[in-house]
């Protein structure tokens, strides 16, 4: 296991400590393995600054620790929910281990998640406004971030760690082979659009990144971040919060406002659970696409 995805100690020299985290960590790969280490951080150092050893920890303190995720870092409720998801899988490993007897998580309350997510697409205008502020733009990597974010419905992480050698073709498409979540390769197909904004981007190269900062190095998240803040000023579009999940999200929205059917979508978005997929339909309640007229319709020449 690489050791930069270890989570960071209490007690460097607490053996057991180390043994779980390393344990638990060994179930994961990749972005799941260092998006884990990373919840499980914030956790250990709460615990460090209240004098409190993870592995003596009671409910009460799984609790209190729920509260300031809540109360005093303000966070939202899916954000809280999967880090207290990540710890109970964490006491839970522990428990299988034989290292705990019970799990102190195990019994405390997941807080409410609405059921729309309460991240905003970008509206149909604002998109093009962004696909054109990109396509303009003199930095040849932009339109290709908007276009892998924004039209393929790429992930940041997927978006910047995928390699020139990742292009190619399949049954008779033009494919980019992506490296998600959970470890999984998935063929996505480049509409010509895309085709063309990711081969304005690679130029004559034949390996390395797609996607490059300003210093011809991999771009990273934070890079990524800050070319679409500026697109975005050079586009005129406002939002509470420019960053790339958004373009993702708009991405599904926008497929559901197509009319592009749900299961559809949910296969494009590679979500897992058709449930993630509904929580991004802002248009779940617009009675227009009410199923009953689809019914109705199709049975009319027996009413």
């Amino acid at each position: 296991m690489d050791t930069h995805t270890l989570p960071a100690l209490l007690n460097a020299d607490d053996p057991m400590l180390r043994l779980a985290l390393a344990a638990h960590l060994a179930r994961y790969k990749g972005q799941s393995r260092a998006h884990t280490a990373s919840d499980l951080n914030v956790y250990l150092r709460w615990c460090l600054e209240r004098d409190v050893m993870p592995l003596q920890a009671k409910r009460a303190h799984v609790e209190l620790y729920l509260r300031w995720l809540q109360e005093i870092r303000h966070l939202r409720p899916s954000t809280v929910s999967r880090r207290l998801s990540v710890l109970a899988a964490f006491y839970r490993t522990c428990v299988i281990d034989q290292i705990l007897d019970h799990s102190p998580a195990e019994f405390v309350r997941r807080p409410h998640v609405p059921l729309e997510s309460p991240t905003l697409g970008l509206s149909h205008l604002q998109f093009e406004a962004i696909l054109t502020a990109g396509r303009d733009s003199a930095n040849r990597n932009d339109f290709a971030l908007v276009a892998m974010l924004g039209l393929l419905g790429l992930r940041v992480f997927e978006a910047t760690g995928t390699d020139v050698q990742a292009l190619g073709e399949a049954r008779g498409h033009r494919v980019l082979r992506v490296h998600g979540k959970g470890d999984k390769t998935a063929l996505v197909p480049l509409p010509p659009a895309v085709g063309r904004a990711i081969d304005r981007a690679i130029e004559d190269r034949a390996a390395g990144p797609i996607l490059l900062d300003r210093r011809g190095q991999r771009m990273d998240r934070h890079a990524a971040t800050r070319r679409l803040k500026a697109l975005a000023r050079s586009a005129n579009v406002t939002t509470a919060r420019m960053h790339p999940h958004v373009l993702r999200h708009t991405f599904v929205t926008t497929m559901l406002d197509a009319g592009v059917d749900l299961r559809d979508v949910q296969v494009a978005a590679r979500h897992a659970d058709p449930r993630t997929t509904m929580r991004y339909d802002r248009a779940r309640n617009n009675l227009d696409r009410h199923p009953n007229y689809i019914l109705a319709a199709f049975m009319a020449s027996a009413t």
